[in-house]
């Protein structure tokens, strides 16, 4: 007679398994990561150079891909030019589109709001499309702080969203940012990736929101590595409090107090190819020259990855 203690380990065994998506909270040790280096291009936005030159300073740093914001790309055909000159460039160059960072709030209250915003996030994944993008950040945009965000609700409105990704053939990563006051935590996203039931949910952290918003950085070990394809790189320093912290503040990977080695070492045992992407806002970097920064940028990255291999 099986007791029902027994009846309890047989299915954490074997039913678990079968629960837990590959994409998701599980994953397989026997697989180690690989990363990919990125180069945001907010990075080097401050020098005001335009989407063209962030490709050739992207490449010759000796980034993998760059990291666009959809801003660059309406401002460079708003100029005359087409996009498919643009993916010409960065075929040329030999990188990949690897992420895109655009603001349609897609997350809005009302009806019409809401076609409004799947409309916007359409159009802009239709534009990655053209040069070779896959993906694009899902960030809380346009959310307000006078209430709570429904997680359940929002975890289905990301469901909807990965039906247009799949429409389009560029896929929502769903983002925190740690200032919001209404989508601020790690937990959240798990929470609405859980809710939107879809082997496609990925999330796109970032250093620098998991410290600001109070995540920290434990729960990375829960994860599987496919379900952050792109992940945020940066540091914080060590001298001002974490509530006062901004986007600003961010520094070089290696030059704060993040846990980097822990990161990276619990990125890697996650399993499959993470891209780094180096996502910085600092005023001080955007006075230097763009591509020294970004070969400094990637140098920081590899330092850190380096303790770890």
């Amino acid at each position: 007679m099986i007791t029902r203690r027994e009846a309890l380990i047989a299915i954490g065994a074997t039913g678990t398994a079968g629960f837990l998506p590959i994409t998701g909270f599980s994953k397989d040790r026997d697989e180690i990561s690989s990363f990919r280096y990125c180069l945001n291009t907010s990075t080097i936005s401050g020098q005001k150079l335009g989407i063209s030159q962030y490709v050739e300073i992207a490449a010759d740093a000796g980034y993998d891909g760059i990291e666009v914001w959809i801003r660059d790309l309406k401002e460079y055909t708003e100029a005359g030019n087409s996009l498919a000159s643009l993916r010409g460039l960065i075929e040329r160059k030999g990188i990949k589109v690897e992420n895109a960072i655009g603001f349609a709030p897609w997350l809005a209250e009302g009806e019409e709001e809401k076609q409004q915003a799947f409309k916007q996030m359409r159009e802009e994944m239709l534009m990655l499309k053209e040069i070779g993008g896959t993906r694009i950040a899902a960030a809380p945009a346009g959310l307000s702080g006078d209430k709570p965000l429904d997680l359940f609700k929002a975890g289905k409105r990301y469901g909807e969203l990965l039906e247009l990704g799949r429409e389009t053939g560029v896929m929502p990563q769903l983002e925190f940012w740690g200032p919001s006051p209404v989508l601020y935590h790690m937990g959240q996203v798990l929470m609405m990736a859980a809710a939107a039931n879809d082997a496609d949910a990925r999330i796109l952290p970032d250093v620098y929101h998991l410290f600001r918003g109070g995540s920290g950085f434990e729960s990375l070990k829960m994860l599987n590595g496919s379900f952050i394809e792109v992940f945020h790189m940066n540091d914080f320093p060590h001298s001002k409090p974490r509530t006062e912290q901004s986007d600003a503040d961010r520094i070089y990977p290696g030059d704060g107090a993040a846990p980097l080695k822990q990161i990276l070492t619990d990125l890697k045992v996650c399993g499959g190819t993470t891209v780094l992407s180096l996502e910085l806002f600092n005023r001080e970097y955007w006075k230097e020259d763009p591509l020294a920064v970004a070969k400094m940028g990637i140098k920081k990255m590899k330092g850190a990855v380096s303790l770890v291999e």
